[in-house]
């Protein structure tokens, strides 16, 4: 072998001893840098900046469930940096999605600040990110929950109502076809059926009244309402009822106040207050409806003598098919909507419903709404104004009908 090649020779295997050496640095290093990063408590680049930017609850915390970085939601949950985890239950997710290196899920309630605040009921998602940290990113999934579950009521509470009348209808039919022979008996039955047909048609017709208010974001006809106008017509729909029960429906307060809105959806929830008095109150009471602004607010006032409603009731009254007493409800032919309708009208308005109640002393429901400028009007005259008054008075003494009730 000449001198060339073992010049040649000698290089080569300088090259390949200098390149095994340079690979096992290589694998040193990167080994030491794991055995680092496994011990170290130190945030990666950029995490920080990447939560602030959230807006979500999210933080990363080590091993002993101290907080190292969050973004500016977290605080609702409680979780600052420096200060450890407070809830039990998330800690436990924390560690289990570290001893699998991966991530773990999970639907937890968690408090909203300290007690008595009320438990929410919060996504929880936990990511090993290293080691030692633990990325978590919480979402509050309460009123999608709520929304989910009221859907699910209220197709279950429909099906339900809707079952009874329909039932009727066909066992009364059937009566009516097995008696064809009787006059009588068919007459009893057909005034039954006609009986339970309308208390159907109201039924559906409250159904579909507050799923339109439920579906749409905007009313339809928007104007200046006069209120005097919502009340006398919310009256004059009831008086047969009011006659029918012998209760006397009394008007008092402001005139010739105004709000922006839709008179008609308007003058369906004072009437359904209207409606729930009358057929409340005992043979020989009084409705009274009140009707004041104050501070640009305006107040509709309905007040019943009867029953008056429990503690433990008054924060239901407002859910779809709630009745504080059934009994009185199927002997009235009440649907449970009437003050659900009352609420999101109130509500699609702007607006809120309140309500006091006694038990024994009766109840009063109070609309108030934002108050809006009367529009220009050609000036009444003195006499035309006492007629008008005269006839609006006469519109509440009553004469309310026998119909549907709340």
């Amino acid at each position: 072998m000449g001198q060339t090649q073992l010049a040649l020779l000698a290089l080569l295997l300088g090259v390949a001893i200098g390149g095994s050496v340079v690979l096992l640095v290589f694998v040193a290093l990167r080994a030491r840098d794991r055995q680092r990063a496994e011990v170290s408590t130190d945030l990666p680049d950029g995490v920080a900046d990447v939560l602030e930017a959230m807006d979500d609850p999210a933080f990363v915390c080590d091993t002993s469930g101290t907080v190292l970085a969050a973004s500016a939601p977290a605080e609702i949950f409680a979780m600052r940096v420096g200060d450890t985890i407070p809830d039990d239950d998330l800690r436990r997710v924390v560690r289990a999605a570290r001893e699998r290196r991966g991530s773990v899920v999970e639907n937890l309630r968690l408090r909203r600040g300290a007690a008595p605040a009320e438990p929410r009921l919060v996504a929880v998602r936990a990511t090993s990110m290293t080691p030692r940290l633990t990325l978590v990113v919480l979402r509050d999934i309460t009123e999608r929950e709520r929304v989910e579950e009221m859907r699910r009521d209220f197709v279950a509470n429909t099906s339900h109502e809707l079952k009874t009348p329909v039932g009727a209808v066909s066992l009364l039919a059937e009566a009516i076809e097995m008696a064809a022979d009787d006059p009588a008996q068919v007459r009893a039955f057909a005034s039954r059926l006609t009986a339970e047909a309308s208390r159907l048609g109201a039924l559906t017709s409250r159904i579909m009244s507050l799923s339109r208010l439920q579906a749409s974001d905007e009313l339809k006809e928007v104007r200046d309402v006069s209120i005097d106008e919502v009340v006398t017509s919310a009256v004059e729909a009831h008086a047969l009822q009011a006659d029918s029960a012998a209760v006397t429906v009394v008007r008092g307060g402001t005139r010739g106040l105004y709000v922006r809105g839709d008179a008609q959806v308007l003058t369906e929830a004072v009437g359904n207050l209207v409606a729930n008095a009358i057929a409340y109150s005992p043979a020989g009471s009084s409705v009274g409806i009140g009707v004041k602004a104050t501070d640009g607010v305006l107040e509709i006032a309905v007040t019943d003598r009867g029953i008056g409603i429990p503690e433990s009731d008054q924060q239901r009254v407002f859910e779809r098919f709630y009745r504080a007493d059934q009994a009185r409800s199927r002997s009235t032919g009440g649907t449970g909507l009437g003050l659900s309708i009352v609420k999101h009208a109130v509500q699609r308005h702007g607006g809120e419903v309140r309500l006091w109640s006694r038990v024994g002393r009766g109840s009063t429901f109070t609309i108030r709404l934002p108050l809006s400028t009367p529009p220009d009007h050609e000036p009444v005259k003195p006499k035309n104004r006492r007629k008008a008054r005269k006839k609006a008075d006469a519109a509440t003494r009553s004469e309310p009908v026998k119909g549907d009730t709340i």
